[in-house]
């Protein structure tokens, strides 16, 4: 059955409440998306789900539906746990906007804002507290945050929250919410920490799953430029030229992406920046500002890969291949949402061959290699059939994979490639 096919069912007759059903008609939605015709109706029996798929497909009011029609019938307070700020805004106005007319109270909780508004909204008792894994145990420690009456607990982008080294706090958190809870967690893969989570924190959940581990949109068109590292910049100008909607450029750090927004304004480019070293007021206005058109290009780091939602981004750049292989997924599932059509284009220095590889294995599908000039590169048997090296990529990986070693061999190449380091990014 083709994927299309699958949105033609109503949200009638998944269970949901006629004034939640109400509310949806009131917002506009109209046909629920494969997620939320898998999830929705398990959800609101009260078992446990674990839900695998892939970002931009509607997770959010999949949980959100069950979430709000559950603690109504019981008298119960939900949390809902993100790994990042702008992930839980995005959540919290989602929430607002369907449960606030039910006259149904949410929190937020987020760093990088005042912790007095958030004890305010503690205080008026609400019904739904969104958080980041940090901020909370700041709530907790002081006594203003109580869960002893969370009956639904929501994890979503799971495995974000343990990239981003959140276990110590999840683990936590979960000893104080109370067993006899309903528990959905929602991920875009299913490592094994997540299924050690499911194991020791669920109760016998029921795993959905519309698309496989790794899987990216089907309309996203994917390329990569094998181009020098000195000659990106340059190349970027050249494909904003060629593209005139708004675009979003992933680079690995955040001093990486402040350079780049640098350069991008000297040129006259609408550019904002979003990383951890930008305010929460800053990372706001740059997301909203991206949206409304004020800024045509931004500039993020990992820590926006699932934290932005945006409709119609025309092309996603990869200006730096991301550290962790599974990210990339994420990163070009910014465009091509719902259905559209969308762009992804990398960028790749010579040495990263192997990365290349590694992302067509989690993606199942051969990549379009082109020089910067744009000419497609003759692959050879060599590289389709190349196996990950076991040692560094320096001067001797250089010569193997044909490219000429570069000035300063092993040691210049570790430090374009850093290892990754996720307590730079933390919320």
């Amino acid at each position: 059955m083709p994927r299309e096919e699958i949105n033609t069912a109503q949200f009638y007759g998944l269970g949901i409440a006629p004034n939640l059903l109400n509310r949806l008609e009131e917002l506009g939605f109209k046909h629920p998306t494969p997620i939320q015709h898998k999830a929705i109706p398990i959800a609101i029996s009260g078992e446990d789900v674990i839900g695998i798929a892939q970002t931009g497909t509607g997770k959010t009011l999949a949980f959100s539906l069950p979430m709000i029609q559950q603690i109504s019938a019981k008298k119960k307070t939900g949390l809902i746990l993100l790994p990042t700020r702008e992930l839980a805004v995005q959540v919290e106005e989602t929430l607002r906007k369907v449960a606030g007319g039910l006259g149904l109270r949410t929190a937020i909780l987020i760093g990088g804002t005042a912790m007095n508004p958030q004890i305010k909204q503690l205080r008026a008792k609400p019904h739904i507290i969104v958080a980041t894994p940090g901020r909370l145990i700041d709530h907790m420690e002081q006594r203003f945050a109580n869960l002893s009456n969370v009956g639904v607990l929501v994890l979503d982008e799971a495995d974000r929250m343990l990239d981003m080294g959140f276990a110590p706090q999840l683990k936590r958190i979960l000893s104080t919410i109370p067993a006899d809870r309903q528990t959905m967690l929602f991920s875009a893969t299913m490592p094994p920490e997540i299924a050690a989570i499911a194991k020791t924190y669920m109760k016998s959940p029921l795993r959905v799953e519309v698309a496989p581990a790794g899987s990216v949109a089907e309309k996203v068109d994917q390329e990569v430029y094998i181009v020098p590292k000195n000659d990106k910049t340059a190349l970027l100008e050249r494909l904003l030229i060629e593209y005139k909607g708004t675009v979003l450029v992933f680079t690995r750090t955040k001093h990486g992406a402040s350079k780049l927004a640098r350069s991008l304004r000297t040129i006259n480019i609408g550019v904002a920046e979003i990383h951890s070293n930008r305010s929460q007021n800053q990372r706001q206005d740059a997301l909203k500002g991206f949206s409304n058109g004020r800024y045509r290009v931004l500039v993020a780091t990992d820590i926006a890969a699932r934290g932005i939602d945006v409709k119609n981004i025309e092309l996603v750049v990869n200006y730096d291949l991301p550290d962790h292989t599974e990210d990339y997924v994420h990163r070009i599932g910014r465009t091509g949402r719902a259905g559209s059509t969308g762009k992804a284009i990398s960028f790749a220095v010579p040495e990263q061959k192997r990365d290349i590889k590694q992302i067509e294995r989690l993606i199942r599908k051969s990549l379009n290699v082109k020089t910067p000039e744009g000419e497609l590169v003759q692959q050879s048997q060599e590289f389709k059939d190349a196996r990950p090296e076991s040692s560094g990529r320096g001067r001797q990986g250089g010569r193997q994979s044909g490219y000429p070693p570069r000035k300063g061999g092993q040691n210049r190449n570790n430090r374009e490639r850093r290892p990754y380091q996720p307590k730079n990014e933390r919320t």
